[in-house]
């Protein structure tokens, strides 16, 4: 009988260790879990420089933005536009990468070749969509990225009724 016993409980001492691993990697603040969940939400705007296209390659569409001056007049209005439907930019799985800075040539900048103000729409296949020399309003941005074949296709995942 001792040793069924020492059996069974050498047959349960890996699943201990098990719940022990689960219980160190769960958060012990609620909070924190619901501040992750809020960040994830965001529209994530990054530096052009810090930029790989190929990284986002699949994964991410870019909307670049380049002016030659953060206090171009034409700059600062897209900002304002993109703040202002910030959610629906995230829900299509954009990145907005802003370069202000013609000196540093980021590799975006070297491929787009800018002049002065423009913004560029790069599909998650990493084709340039869309240029444009002129501030361009949210809504036409959102539906020109509507209109791309993945971006249909990733409507039709998340709603099949609609086949």
């Amino acid at each position: 009988m001792k040793s069924f016993l020492t059996l069974a409980l050498a047959a349960l001492l890996p699943c201990a260790v098990w719940a022990t691993d689960t219980a160190v990697q769960t958060p012990a603040d609620p909070m924190a879990e619901a501040a992750v969940e809020d960040a994830s939400d965001e529209l994530l705007i990054v530096d052009a420089a810090d930029v790989v296209p190929d990284d986002m390659l699949w994964d991410k569409r870019l909307l670049v933005i380049f002016a030659n001056t953060p206090n171009d007049p034409m700059f600062r209005q897209q900002i304002s536009l993109l703040e202002t439907r910030a959610e629906d930019l995230h829900e299509r799985d954009v990145v907005v990468a802003l370069d202000t800075d013609p000196a540093t040539m980021s590799a975006l900048r070297t491929r787009l070749r800018p002049r002065g103000f423009m913004l560029a729409i790069i599909g998650k296949d990493g084709e340039i969509k869309h240029r444009k020399p002129s501030p361009w309003d949210t809504r036409e941005i959102l539906q020109a990225i509507d209109k791309f074949p993945l971006r249909r296709q990733e409507m039709l995942d998340r709603r099949p009724a609609g086949r």
